[in-house]
């Protein structure tokens, strides 16, 4: 899930009497204009000349800030994040963005502690809490990371992705039933939200509601009709429940949207098989071999096949590089077919 960012400029400047600090006022507030105007590269030279004329403006280095990093300068956001903390220790918009682009950057753990500052002088921030948790999960805290999101959905329960992101990490440690009532949260909140029908479908699979999960892949796929991989799973549900066709037909669904999907090649092969189709099947467990040349499973199925057609030339070349790649079955496959 995408990190929210702030992109704002707080126009708040101290009026002050000398002529200076009027000229950089009006650098400051030309600033201001242009950034809304999208004026980015202009807004910096009137914020750098503000600071020149008052660099004692922690405000001005803060939407420098911004502007630097809407331009995709994110060491010189960081920089002058950095330096507006230093003139206001208690900027707490600037700890918040010096998170986000640190964390941006890959570091977490300082990202981290930026915003548990902005939270100790925020504590009713969401969005900080959330992205805190974010950190943490990438960092594998994940009973931080589920903390994080609890925080930030006390604080405002209409948050989707808090919702969404507390439900993937619950299903990493394997509480499947409590991810599931995440995602329904999501929902609920955004029923346009098709990631959350799609790892509810996951979830389902997992405690065996077959019939379940292929609801909510298919109302995926209503809202992506692009999303190949809801097709592959929605495919590999109906062939739990013995519809064989229906699975052929969503993953040739997936495979028209990425042709380059060996899962789909392959899933459709085993489906294949299972309706009698031999030479159907070994040509999509060879297309997935072309895709990717290190797929065991399309090598082992092919060779099991060339194997039932009396190729045994064939077969056994494909389970001894199954075995190369790793796989037991194949080694075990070849002493009793192979000899």
């Amino acid at each position: 899930m995408k990190k929210l960012v702030i992109a704002f400029f707080v126009m708040c400047f101290a009026a002050v009497m000398s002529t200076t600090a009027q000229t950089a006022e009006s650098y400051f507030t030309a600033g201001i204009e242009k950034a809304k105007k999208g004026l980015l590269k202009e807004a910096l030279a009137d914020f750098t000349k503000a600071i020149e004329l008052n660099p004692q403006d922690a405000i001005a280095y803060y939407n420098r800030g911004l502007a630097k990093y809407n331009l995709g300068d994110n060491k010189g956001a960081i920089s002058d994040y950095t330096k507006a903390i230093e003139l206001n220790p208690q900027y707490v918009n600037a700890y918040y963005n010096r998170g986000l682009v640190i964390s941006k950057l890959g570091d977490k753990k300082s990202a981290i502690a930026d915003y548990s500052k902005a939270i100790e002088m925020n504590p009713q921030d969401a969005e900080t809490y959330y992205n805190r948790g974010y950190a943490k999960e990438d960092l594998g805290d994940n009973k931080g990371a589920i903390s994080d999101y609890t925080k930030a959905i006390e604080i405002n329960p209409q948050y989707v992705s808090a919702y969404y992101n507390r439900g993937l990490v619950i299903s990493k440690l394997g509480d499947k039933k409590s991810a599931i009532a995440d995602y329904s949260k999501a929902i609920e909140v955004n029923p346009q939200y098709a990631e959350a029908y799609y790892n509810r479908g996951l979830s389902k699979y997992n405690l065996g509601d077959k019939k379940g999960a292929i609801s909510d892949y298919t109302k995926a796929i209503e809202l992506n009709s692009q999303d190949a991989q809801s097709y592959v799973n929605r495919g590999f549900a109906k062939s739990d429940l013995g519809d064989k066709a229906g699975a052929i037909s969503d993953y040739t669904k997936a495979i028209k949207i990425n042709p380059q999907y060996a899962l789909a090649y392959c899933n459709r092969g085993n489906a294949k098989d299972d309706l009698g189709d031999t030479k159907g099947a070994i040509a999509d467990y060879s297309k997935a071999i072309e895709i990717d040349s290190q797929y065991v499973d399309a090598y082992v199925n092919r060779g099991l096949m060339y194997l039932n057609e009396d190729k045994t030339t064939l077969g056994c070349a494909d389970l001894q590089k199954a075995k190369e790649l790793g796989d037991k079955d194949a080694a075990e496959a070849i002493e009793e077919f192979c000899k």
